[in-house]
């Protein structure tokens, strides 16, 4: 029997807020975290360039950590490389979609906005959730490419900018019956609170992590998933970076070395 944690794989530190889901949902379990912070912002790259660069990070990050599963927690390599990793993977993988569906149920204006990036805001897979979930619903997208830097940021210890936050969510406000606002990056919910104290009025903010970590959940029923802390990994270790994942328990991370 072989046992090996679950892998949360991010460009950067975005995934971490999924962590803190499924270790809520998966208490005990081994949790491993790699990003790709040598790229980052994947959502300003090229869609065929990173499709090959999800793949080559997340084989050689499966291979390092000897996981079960793999959770892709960044809405924008799931929106494209999500089929491609589960043809290549001999292990679980779970996705991570922008949360329409719950934003759309949540709404009573049925005015809901979505704040992502900007390969998010324009992937036709985005447009296809939005047909079939909020179709009844008047959604206004924002790109907030600038927040991604700014979860970044603050997890690295260092400040919000509350200048760039009331910039990135100023399109929203031109609707004044919007009342919901889907965090469509993973990144984005670790400035919640920002995002909150920036809102000239009170909306609800959704977003997708206690949906991937059901989700996740039920996968784990079917592997056997180690316990205790797992190793995490970068493309670029620095000690930015090793002070955020230590805000979630993990170990400086190694560098990943992607052939």
């Amino acid at each position: 029997m072989t046992l090996g944690p679950v892998l949360v794989f991010d460009s950067g530190v975005g995934g971490l807020s999924v962590v803190a889901a499924l270790r809520r949902r998966l208490p005990g379990a081994a949790l491993a975290y790699v990003c790709d912070n040598a790229m980052l912002p994947y959502g300003l790259r090229e869609d065929a360039w990173l499709v090959r660069r999800i793949l080559a990070v997340c084989e050689a990050a499966v291979a390092a950590s000897g996981c079960v599963a793999l959770v892709v927690a960044c809405n924008t390599a799931s929106t494209l490389a999500l089929d491609a990793l589960r043809e290549r993977l001999r292990i679980p993988v779970v996705g991570t979609v922008p949360a329409i569906k719950p934003a759309a149920a949540h709404s009573r204006s049925r005015h809901i906005g979505l704040l992502a990036t900007s390969a998010t805001v324009s992937r036709p897979y985005t447009q296809h959730l939005i047909e079939t979930y909020a179709a009844d619903c008047v959604v206004r997208r924002v790109a907030a490419d600038a927040l991604v830097r700014e979860a970044e940021r603050r997890l690295a210890g260092e400040p919000s900018d509350p200048g760039v936050i009331e910039a990135a969510l100023a399109p929203l406000w031109e609707d004044p019956e919007l009342d919901t606002v889907v965090l469509g990056c993973t990144h984005f919910p670790l400035l919640r609170d920002a995002l909150a104290a920036a809102a000239p009025r009170a909306v609800a903010w959704v977003d997708s992590s206690d949906a991937i970590a059901r989700r996740t959940a039920q996968v784990a029923a079917g592997v056997t998933l180690a316990a205790g802390p797992g190793p995490s990994l970068a493309t670029a270790p620095d000690p930015a970076l090793a002070a955020a994942l230590a805000r979630f328990g993990f170990a400086a991370p190694r560098r990943l070395v992607i052939d």
